[in-house]
């Protein structure tokens, strides 16, 4: 070798590149090695931008005959190699091979502390509960303007996939799950060590999704009232409960007050304005095209009934981000932060504006968003975006944790690449931003965490998906692991989530099979003592909640989890109370294992898990498949 360099190129919209040569360290071998081996170093030091932003860097060595290597990071997971090739970190360029990357945040980024190491529950409010006042009149109120809806009298019936014969599917069919509903199941939630409540969006609107928004300003009826969302989070605080709502803001309903594509309701929306009949308040905050005598306006992914808003146009900003704005409205209200829904589809500058408006109004308002990548290096609109760097969210969805762990659970990857995807996402995010990420294994977007790990395929149409159901033993392989998943969840950093219905053994593929409603009075009660026993050791540990992690493969079977406290301080450096350690061992293998700390030949069952700490241990019941 004749030189080696460390380059490095540093920024988020552009960025600048160089390189600094390393210094040669060349040492005698150690005793005992034969010929004159000798170890040589090379070695540099750099202080990183003091701006917030992504730093890429990897290394140049260069060779006789003018050759030139470069070392990589393999699989964008941290796994070295070396290349021929230079490595790519602009966004459009073809990222293969990889830099290593180091996250430049915010030194004063912090989170609200009650997002760390929490155990949030997710609700699609129209399926979880209906309370005990509820009335079939509620639906019939409901449907006078919207025809297009349906309305099970039965709790139990299978969720609609077809809609009705003059319309096809809308996603309008309805339970009459309510917020007071939940807020009768607090208590409930409470016993499943459940701290923070995320509410699918809550507002009026024509679906059952309700991310097709009506009127921000209003609770759906069919939900309740304003005052009803008030006694929720009233009544959630007192039981140490932080509720988060679904904002939705890339987009509305074409069936809102703000668009009224369908003129149902008063006053003029955008349509309206476009189409001759008068002028609206809202007519800028949409973009419309014609050509000829057709009109077409920009939505969501194409989907007609949800148009795109201009985030950058500043009455909206002003509507949603202003003092006596959506935001800052519901948060005196009692809500503790919001949910971005695709906020990766907002601007930065609208983010970094939500940010400003939510702290001001409350300095510990949650911002939680919606990215399904690593959320450091995320690209959309041919830029990385402004997400981890103490400027706009307070942290995000877990999808990448989400399928590394099932992944791996149905032996779809090694315990070995997967302590490497969970340890990328360590090393990229920020410290705050790690320990309250949101763990979940299911959601309302993705299949039910029984059904994947149950191992049975996804048929395919709707028709099929509507009446395929798990066999005994799928079930039951599918309920170990899922409390193998819960595990892990409670184990590991970040908050652990539950999509509802998941601790009572609800299955389902995807949307809208993912949705049926609770199974109150059919749950499966060993699963929910399983995620209550857990939940509640969440709660009373600090070191499960904020200590420091070591994360370790025994085989290829078997992951160890360890957090720890380092002279009784957490990971942020703060004394806490509670046992010192706590270990837990994982076997994904239909074969027992032992257990990897035993000095007595202790063994985990197939599909078994174990927690210890101290005298207190904890192990999954064997099942019989």
């Amino acid at each position: 070798m004749t030189g080696v360099y460390l380059c490095y190129a540093y920024g988020l919209y552009q960025f600048q590149e160089s390189r600094q040569r390393m210094d040669i360290r060349v040492q005698p071998a150690l005793s005992g090695s034969a010929g004159n081996d000798m170890t040589v170093d090379y070695k540099t030091a750099v202080t990183l931008p003091s701006e917030p932003g992504l730093f890429f860097y990897w290394f140049e060595i260069q060779s006789g005959e003018n050759r030139v290597y470069y070392t990589c990071d393999l699989y964008g997971d941290g796994s070295g190699w070396i290349s021929h090739h230079h490595p790519h970190y602009q966004p459009g360029d073809a990222h293969h091979p990889t830099p290593f990357q180091i996250t430049v945040y915010d030194p004063d980024f912090e989170v609200p502390p009650w997002m760390v190491g929490a155990v949030i529950y997710q609700i699609f409010p129209d399926r979880f509960n209906r309370d005990r006042d509820f009335s079939p009149d509620r639906f019939e109120q409901a449907a006078q303007n919207r025809p297009e809806r349906l309305f099970h009298a039965n709790w139990q019936d299978e969720v609609d996939y077809l809609g009705r014969p003059d319309t096809g599917y809308l996603a309008c069919d309805f339970f009459g799950g309510s917020l007071a509903g939940i807020t009768e199941k607090i208590g409930y939630l409470e016993q499943l060590g459940v701290t923070v409540l995320y509410l699918n969006p809550i507002f009026e609107a024509r679906s059952n999704h309700r991310y097709d928004t009506g009127d921000y300003e209003r609770v759906d009826p069919l939900l309740g009232s304003n005052a009803d969302l008030e006694e929720l989070c009233r009544v959630a605080s007192q039981h140490g409960i932080h509720v988060i709502l679904d904002g939705v803001f890339s987009h509305t309903g074409a069936d809102s007050r703000y668009f009224n594509k369908l003129s149902r309701y008063p006053g003029n929306g955008a349509f309206q304005e476009m189409t001759g009949q008068g002028l609206s308040p809202f007519s800028d905050w949409y973009t419309f095209h014609k050509k000829g005598d057709d009109l077409f306006y920009d939505s969501w992914w194409g989907f007609p009934d949800l148009p795109n808003v201009k985030e950058h146009d500043l009455s909206f900003i002003e509507y949603i981000c202003g003092e006596n704005g959506i935001l800052r409205t519901w948060l005196r209200r009692g809500v503790s932060g919001f949910r971005l829904d695709v906020s990766d589809e907002l601007p930065d500058s609208f983010l970094r504006e939500i940010r400003s408006s939510m702290r001001k109004e409350r300095p510990d308002a949650a911002i939680l968003g919606e990215v399904w990548e690593n959320a450091s290096h995320k690209i959309s609109y041919a830029s990385y975006r402004d997400f981890l760097f103490g400027r706009t969210h307070d942290s995000i969805m877990g999808y990448p944790f989400q399928k590394a762990l099932l992944d791996w659970l149905n032996q779809h990857i090694s315990s070995h690449v997967l302590v490497n995807q969970l340890e990328s996402i360590r090393e990229s995010y920020p410290l705050a931003a790690f320990y309250a990420g949101m763990n979940l294994i299911s959601s309302h977007d993705i299949p039910r965490a029984i059904t994947v790990l149950a191992g049975l395929p996804d048929p395919g149409s709707r028709e099929l998906q509507a009446v395929t159901f798990l066999s005994q033993p799928a079930r039951a392989r599918g309920r170990a692991l899922l409390r193998l998943c819960f595990l892990f969840q409670i184990a590991f950093p970040g908050m652990a989530a539950i999509y509802y219905g998941d601790e009572a053994g609800l299955e389902g593929y995807r949307d809208p099979f993912n949705r049926r409603t609770y199974p109150w009075g059919r749950e499966e009660d060993a699963l929910i003592d399983w995620f209550r026993t857990l939940g509640q050791l969440r709660k009373k540990w600090p070191v499960l909640q904020t200590g420091l992690l070591r994360l370790m493969y025994d085989s290829d079977s078997v992951v160890v989890i360890e957090r720890f406290l380092d002279l009784g301080r957490d990971a942020f450096g703060q004394i806490v109370e509670g046992p010192e350690q706590v270990r837990v061992a994982i076997n994904r293998s239909p074969h027992p294992v032992l257990v990897p700390w035993s000095a007595s030949g202790d063994h985990l069952p197939a599909y078994g898990g174990i927690l210890q700490a101290g005298a207190t241990e904890i192990r999954t019941a064997l099942e019989t498949f």
